[in-house]
């Protein structure tokens, strides 16, 4: 099994994939969701909502090269068009294994996940030193 969809198995068992539409649109509107997924075989209808659901969160959107089926068996959910990882870390650990395949395709999304991660773990060190 490839890593990233191992990581995606990581993400659901750890409670931060949110799957299928309606899921993902609730993160978004909630501000969770970091990385919106959407199979290679989606439908448009269902590639133009995980857009917007990414946009409207600040997230990042990306296809990826699995299909419905593929991310079904990794979810255990049927066969959802589409996918929000809720961390950071986890996101732009998935995105770095993704885009192994084609160097340089997510540079900049792995990027910028991999700083809003380690703001995040700054912020929590820092809330932790001042609660002492």
């Amino acid at each position: 099994m490839d890593r990233d969809l191992n990581l995606l198995g990581i993400a659901r068992k750890a409670g931060l994939l949110a799957v299928g539409g309606d899921a993902v649109a609730s993160a978004a509107r909630a501000g969770k969701a970091r990385l919106v997924l959407s199979a290679s075989d989606s439908s448009e209808g269902a590639l133009r909502r995980a857009i917007l659901n990414a946009k409207s969160c600040g997230a990042v959107h990306v296809t990826v090269p699995y299909t419905k089926f593929e991310i079904g068996q990794i979810t255990g959910r049927g066969s959802p068009g589409t996918a929000g990882i809720l961390d950071a870390g986890l996101a732009a650990s998935f995105l770095k294994e993704t885009g192994a395949r084609t160097p340089g395709r997510f540079e900049e999304d792995v990027r910028r996940l991999g700083e809003e991660a380690r703001a995040k773990t700054i912020r929590i060190r820092s809330t932790r030193r001042t609660a002492r």
